[in-house]
């Protein structure tokens, strides 16, 4: 039937009995995936009670429509065939009646096209063909091309409520055995509301993600609101699996112009869209969004040679080790194992890329999402040594090159605070934590998580400041052996020479009602080191604190002494305290200037070639 005589496709349309007709027993009938799915020819076929309509095998992506229910599966007539445990499919695999097919996302174009997954016939969603005839796959690509041309009958769906997109979409009506009318509207997605608890959690990812980082995005509250906190993100690149209204706001916002990747450069790479009427209109002739194929948009190599890739993935349950347990069920279309390996391995390939998990500290039943272990759960994601950060709506844990222990004790940190006190406790008797761990449970609330500044000194010299945590305990260690005598002599006015567990950990672990630590970290994204430390403490009984502070020699000379001691000086303004006090040796000219820059008047005794300094605020 197929030719390339022009035809005006109204006059081609069929009725979707006369598709029906051609249909056997037996046959494994592919059908559009998503938003792309041919609701009224699925409508019909389910609907059928013929006897052939019998034993028939569905093969579909993922299935996030109302056409295919539980209930027609478990009519027996039909069996599912699907690449992806989540939305409708999750029940039904657990129960039997649906087979789920294992595989990396990028080979499934390749199973179709040597034929591993036979292909009778394609039931495809199209749009309004064009002047010339050409309709677009719309919504979906993944493997709608290939379905086609394996197909011994092709069926295109023509609803003209989907948008014809750019890309690798467009086929001509020629290509279809069977045009047919659509009589519903495409499935439309209402936008996620967004929630607080994830707000934080988006906060806190998009803390780590820079200018001219490329993204891979999906659906649900952290992408609706990460999309707002990126709004002021300048140069972002996009390729990601699902196109949705949250990045279309963060495209509209001007954060994305794809300018940096070494693919499709100018364009937002996808395979799907999936959201509202809004989305659609605006997908529709947009030629800076391009649709690909999943073998390309899945593919580790296009992913890595984008520089700076950051994949953020939805988790469930986190255990102190770094093991991910993913979701799973209705809404978890894309954090299976094997639907995110792909674009894991493209963030490890990519230079500068990283992969985020990110998830409440507490799950909606107010249980602990961040666990002494997961075992007990499925959908498990057991590559702890490759996790690059986890973030929860308490802050960051960055893995990277960490021992066990500094696992376990960065994870705790970013637990809920009333759940940091057993965790410590069980890892105290799994060996994992030392067992004199300090930990003060009073400080969990208190800790300054507000506390997020990142500033460029010179040469370009960006760094990070935050309050201080358990975690930094080797960092610090670190830190201090870097230093000379003599540095180490100004700050402790001792001849130190070493720095014991027992020494740091007290050090770090603060006491945020009366002390305040904010460290500097400067380096790449996951792999920072701390360069600077600044330090107050208030006086028992008085309204003033005594401060100090110190910078890496490498660091020195930058301005990052007066810009962190500028700093706490705020700080401590804000919290009620009057002034600052310190000790500094005759000797120390440098720190001398750094308290004369501050702002505020010093006054100054000196005894026994030590300038005891007074520096009452202002105001």
């Amino acid at each position: 039937m197929k030719t390339s005589t022009p035809v005006p496709w109204k006059e081609k349309l069929v009725s979707p009995q006369t598709v029906l007709e051609h249909i056997e027993a037996g046959m494994n009938i592919f059908i559009g995936t998503g938003a792309a799915e041919p609701r009224t020819m699925v409508k019909h076929l389910m609907g059928s009670d013929t006897l052939k309509m019998h034993d028939l095998t569905l093969v579909q992506l993922v299935s996030f429509g109302d056409t295919i229910s539980l209930k027609n599966l478990r009519s027996q007539k039909y069996r599912l065939k699907t690449f992806y445990s989540g939305w409708v499919a999750s029940e039904a695999i657990a129960a039997g009646r649906v087979d789920l097919i294992p595989s990396r996302v990028s080979e499934i174009p390749r199973l179709i096209y040597k034929r591993y997954i036979p292909i009778d016939v394609a039931l495809i969603q199209i749009s309004e063909p064009n002047e010339g005839g050409y309709c677009s796959l719309g919504v979906a690509v993944d493997v709608a091309r290939q379905a086609i041309e394996q197909a011994a009958i092709a069926v295109g769906e023509i609803n003209t409520d989907i948008p014809a997109t750019s890309g690798d979409t467009y086929v001509h009506m020629s290509e279809f055995d069977y045009l047919v009318g659509s009589t519903e509207p495409p499935f439309y997605f209402p936008r996620w509301p967004v929630d607080p608890v994830f707000d934080r959690v988006a906060a806190n990812v998009a803390s780590v993600i820079d200018d001219r980082s490329c993204l891979a995005f999906t659906f649900g509250p952290l992408f609706e609101s990460l999309s707002k906190h990126l709004s002021q993100r300048r140069h972002l690149g996009i390729h990601t699996p699902f196109f949705t209204d949250a990045l279309m706001d963060l495209v509209k916002s001007g954060a994305v112009s794809n300018r940096f990747k070494k693919t499709y450069r100018g364009k937002s790479v996808t395979s799907y869209a999936q959201g509202s009427t809004e989305l659609y209109r605006w997908l529709d002739r947009n030629p800076l969004v391009e649709f690909q194929s999943i073998d390309t948009v899945f593919s580790p190599m296009e992913i890595g040679r984008n520089p700076n890739f950051i994949s953020v993935i939805p988790a469930r349950k986190v255990d102190l080790s770094g093991s991910i347990a993913l979701h799973f069920g209705k809404g978890a279309v894309t954090t299976g194992p094997g639907q995110i390996m792909d674009i894991f391995n493209g963030a490890e390939i990519s230079p500068g890329g990283a992969t985020i998990f990110a998830l409440p500290s507490r799950n909606r039943e107010g249980a602990p999402n961040i666990r002494m272990s997961i075992e007990s759960f499925p959908n498990r994601f057991n590559l702890p040594d490759s996790v690059d950060m986890v973030v929860t709506d308490y802050g960051i844990a960055s893995l990277s090159g960490r021992s066990l222990r500094e696992r376990a004790q960065a994870l705790i940190e970013i637990a809920h605070p009333d759940d940091r006190f057993t965790l410590v406790d069980q890892a105290k008797q799994a060996k994992i934590l030392y067992e004199d761990q300090i930990f003060l449970a009073e400080s969990a609330h208190l800790y300054p998580s507000e506390i997020r500044i990142r500033h460029t000194f010179k040469g370009g010299i960006s760094v990070r400041f935050r309050a201080i945590k358990p975690s930094d305990e080797e960092e610090m260690r670190r830190l201090f052996y870097r230093f000379s005598d003599q540095s180490v002599y100004y700050r402790y006015f001792a001849p130190i020479k070493t720095m014991s567990h027992a020494k740091m950990q007290a050090y770090v672990n603060v006491d945020f009602g009366r002390v305040m630590s904010i460290v500097g970290l400067a380096g790449e994204k996951g792999q920072e080191h701390i360069i600077a430390e600044a330090r107050y403490v208030l006086e028992a009984g008085t309204q003033f604190a005594d401060t100090a502070f110190i910078v890496d020699e490498a660091y020195q000379s930058m301005g990052i002494a007066t810009y962190i001691f500028q700093m706490m000086i705020r700080l401590a303004k804000e919290r009620g305290i009057k002034g600052f006090k310190s000790d500094v040796l005759a000797s120390n000219k440098g720190m001398l200037k750094v308290f004369e820059k501050g702002g505020e008047v010093v006054n100054s005794k000196l005894e026994f070639n030590v300038y005891n300094l007074t520096i009452p605020f202002k105001g």
